[in-house]
């Protein structure tokens, strides 16, 4: 057994003496440097985000990143990602391609760590791309002839062209008349949030007992009350005060006496546990270019209606930039829909699993009523308040209702 061991080393020795080839001493150096570049993987995006759809590179192969730029968009059914550079270098090569499914942890690209950042003087390197049309416009310049001689060549074939066109026109007429219109179609594949906010609507409406009630509020103290400290507020807070931090206000004292409204069921089963809640998250309804979102402003019970009104008007511009995190859509305890600010007259909002209520707000319109048994012309707006019935009986969604009402037409009832 030795001497079968001392043969075997004595075969291999030899091979201390060999020397790499030509053409692997070659491609070694690149070898190094492909190992030694960074590959940027997809981040964590959230504990229950696991997959999304890349939008697009803001970058291209070739062009040199900062650390933390950005230089992709993952898109989930919640909110868009942004993939960061985690360290400066040259993209020199992408492993996926745009609207491709990826996952957490996959490759996304491989960054050449290093590099030089271009300077500010080599920018103007796309002037010679400009200057290649001054450059073709001097030929024909140098050779006029021949298009002095194209340009007789035609003369002679309008005078018979007139002749031709004035017998094929009652054709042309008649062909177009069958045509009543574009009849083309386009499918659009539905985006991540969009999917997901049409699942979470089905779900709201096979799980919960949904029911509307409505009422009308005059509009007329709030909008002298807006109207005596809108200016001197956005002076001194530079907040713009609206409707939402009034709404959201009285929605919060009307709870102090109908605290089911801010409760939610819980448990297996459809839930077998009523959940009341001392604090007051509210959702706040964003239109976007994706779809409707829903970001989160926390403890509405202990902010004034400036502190409100900054919060919303926050989350609004976020949302509408495509800045929100999973955090700000997090929760929420009752929802505050307003359909008003694009013209919506009347409608029935759907609750937003697992809270139980959802106030609508519409647009303000100028109506007749009857005040102290005179008809007089005031704004009003219609309210409405969806319900889940398993939690909220309609004696309690109504007098919730009332309350807002009351604190709206009255807003000094608000500082009692």
């Amino acid at each position: 057994m030795l001497s079968r061991s001392i043969a075997v080393v004595s075969r291999m020795a030899p091979m201390r003496h060999l020397r790499p080839s030509p053409a692997f001493r070659q491609g070694l150096p690149s070898l190094v440097r492909y190992y030694a570049d960074k590959i940027i993987q997809v981040p964590p995006m959230a504990e229950s985000i696991s997959e999304g759809t890349l939008k697009q590179f803001s970058k291209s192969i070739g062009d040199y990143v900062e650390q933390d730029e950005e230089i992709a968009t993952i898109e989930t059914d919640k909110i868009d990602v942004a993939v960061n550079a985690t360290e400066s270098g040259i993209i020199r090569e992408f492993f996926v391609n745009e609207e491709d499914t990826v996952t957490v942890g996959q490759d996304l690209v491989r960054v050449e760590l290093g590099g030089e950042k271009p300077a500010e003087s080599e920018k103007p390197k796309e002037e010679p791309a400009a200057s290649k049309p001054a450059a073709e416009a001097e030929k024909p310049k140098s050779q006029p002839e021949p298009v002095q001689a194209e340009k007789p060549a035609p003369p002679p074939q309008p005078k018979e062209q007139p002749q031709k066109k004035s017998q094929p026109e009652p054709a042309a007429a008649s062909q177009s008349e069958p045509a009543t219109g574009n009849r083309e179609e386009r499918r659009v594949k539905m985006n991540r949030m969009r999917l997901r906010i049409a699942e979470r609507l089905k779900q709201s409406q096979n799980t919960a007992a949904s029911l509307t009630t409505f009422n009308e509020v005059d509009m007329s103290n709030i909008m002298e009350f807006r109207k005596l400290y809108k200016e001197e507020m956005l002076k001194k807070t530079g907040v713009k005060l609206g409707f939402m931090s009034a709404f959201s206000r009285a929605a919060v004292l009307a709870m102090r006496d109908i605290p089911a409204v801010n409760a939610s069921i819980e448990g297996p089963n459809g839930g077998d546990t009523i959940v009341y809640r001392d604090y007051v998250d509210i959702s706040v309804a964003v239109a976007t270019e994706k779809g409707l979102v829903t970001p989160v402003v926390r403890n509405v019970e202990s902010l004034d209606m400036i502190s409100i009104e900054k919060a919303i008007a926050d989350m609004g511009k976020k949302a509408r930039d495509g800045k929100l995190t999973i955090e700000d859509m997090a929760g929420g305890t009752f929802t505050i829909s307003n359909g008003g600010v694009f013209g919506s007259l009347m409608g029935t909002p759907i609750i937003n699993l697992p809270q139980s209520a959802v106030l609508g707000l519409h647009a303000v319109k100028d109506r007749a009523v009857v005040v102290n048994g005179k008809v007089e012309v005031r704004p009003m707006m219609y309210l409405a308040l969806t319900y889940d019935h398993r939690l909220l009986d309609g004696r309690e969604a109504v007098q919730f209702l009332v309350k807002i009402k009351e604190y709206i037409e009255d807003p000094r009832k608000m500082l009692l």
